[in-house]
């Protein structure tokens, strides 16, 4: 369809795309439209995923319809999903890996990546449809529950959670988490550690520290059989089950063949994690790609990797791109502030911890333990946020 509309691409549609996109859609003049590509058939609500991969039952409300993304924006008809994968990112346009509207390639005044980075399964989906990730996390939930014991792989929040998770859901199982480092939540104060290995002692889940896990190159069995998991330190533990929940893999391959303006300039990607380098107005450090900003996980801010710093890039980046549309200069700025997560421990137990602000002169964190955990994780609020009403629990299988 031909179209007047001057384009702003979001590229990638998870928590900070989605904000991005609906910030930018609230601020742009109508000379412009956003455009958020995303191969998902659905938002993947993924913080919900490791909940949802040991607790049956509500699985479907982890996957909502995009159809509502735009509803309050000025002109929600004139913005749109484009359902398909972005393969490359060009100086003026992306490249698609399938026609959309009659080409592969879609040109933009601005772009902006929200690509985040691969995760392993459950934390992630491989499937784009609803109906495979669906059938993927019951597939999981009947491994662990057949499993009598189960190992986990990693002290991150996604080991935690679980952890925890399917201690108290499944109070007789065997849990054991395996951690490559000395402490869980190594990107935090130990006050962390401290509180998650405390709430491991009340539930009886098994930590071992300082190990790192032999992954076979075909992966675990899993298959109700009991087998010997190597740990690199020599020793051996016996499982049923293992779930993964080990690192983060950038996902910036999509602009590797953008070149720096200058011979003797630094790349786009920093080689030394191979996230997006930036300028705290999150635009590319190569004022080449001036038009081209990074928000959340992808970009190379040396904050923590959360959804809720990446908010404040999606606020930042709507704000600049409406100065360089209205010919203004543009200055908003991220800035970086201590590491915060709000984790779960258990079905109903969770805590809000932020890091110690050290500009500030503080020294201890804070910590906010609460008790009002919902077994769905409030999945509906999600729903909410994207636009979609829920008047029927049917409509949660959309």
């Amino acid at each position: 369809m031909a179209t007047s509309l001057r384009n702003i691409i979001v590229v990638g549609g998870s928590f900070v795309g989605r904000a991005t996109a609906q910030e930018l859609a609230r601020v742009i003049p109508p000379t412009h439209r956003v455009l958020l590509t995303e191969p998902h058939t659905h938002f993947h609500n993924l913080f919900i995923f490791p909940r949802f991969a040991i607790v049956p039952g509500h699985e479907h409300k982890a996957f909502i319809p995009y159809t509502g993304i735009f509803n309050d924006s000025p002109n929600p008809s004139s913005h749109g999903i484009v359902p398909d994968r972005v393969v490359s990112v060009k100086p003026t346009h992306i490249q698609l890996d399938r026609e959309w509207q009659g080409s592969k390639e879609v040109p933009f005044d601005y772009v902006v990546l929200a690509t985040g980075t691969r995760l392993s399964k459950p934390a992630g989906m491989d499937n784009d449809d609803k109906a495979s990730s669906v059938n993927y996390l019951q597939k999981h939930q009947a491994g662990v529950k057949k499993s009598q014991s189960i190992l986990i792989v990693g002290g991150g929040a996604v080991g935690v959670q679980m952890a925890t998770d399917l201690k108290e859901y499944y109070p007789e199982k065997e849990v054991t988490l395996v951690q490559s480092r000395p402490r869980v939540m190594p990107s935090f104060h130990p006050g962390l550690h401290d509180l998650v290995k405390k709430r491991f002692d009340e539930l009886g889940v098994r930590l071992i520290t300082g190990a790192r896990v032999t992954v076979p190159p075909s992966g675990f069995p899993n298959d109700g059989s009991t087998f010997d998991v190597q740990l690199k330190n020599g020793t051996t533990e016996s499982t049923q089950f293992v779930i993964l929940a080990t690192g983060q893999t950038p996902n910036s391959q999509i602009v590797a063949d953008l070149k720096p303006s200058r011979p003797d300039g630094e790349s786009v990607i920093n080689p030394d994690n191979g996230y997006i380098r930036i300028r705290p107005t999150m635009q590319f450090l190569d004022e080449q790609y001036s038009n081209m900003f990074a928000v959340g996980d992808i970009a190379d801010t040396g904050a923590q990797k959360a959804a809720r710093p990446g908010l404040g890039h999606a606020a930042v980046v709507a704000k600049n791109i409406q100065a360089l549309i209205e010919g203004r200069a543009p200055e908003d700025t991220f800035v970086k502030g201590p590491g915060a997560i709000h984790l779960t421990l258990g079905m109903k137990h969770n805590v809000i911890f932020r890091n110690p602000n050290t500009a500030e002169g503080q020294t201890e964190p804070w910590i906010n333990p609460k008790d009002d955990g919902q077994e769905d994780m409030n999945a509906g609020g999600m729903w909410e946020r994207l636009g979609v009403s829920v008047d029927d629990p049917r409509q949660y299988h959309l």
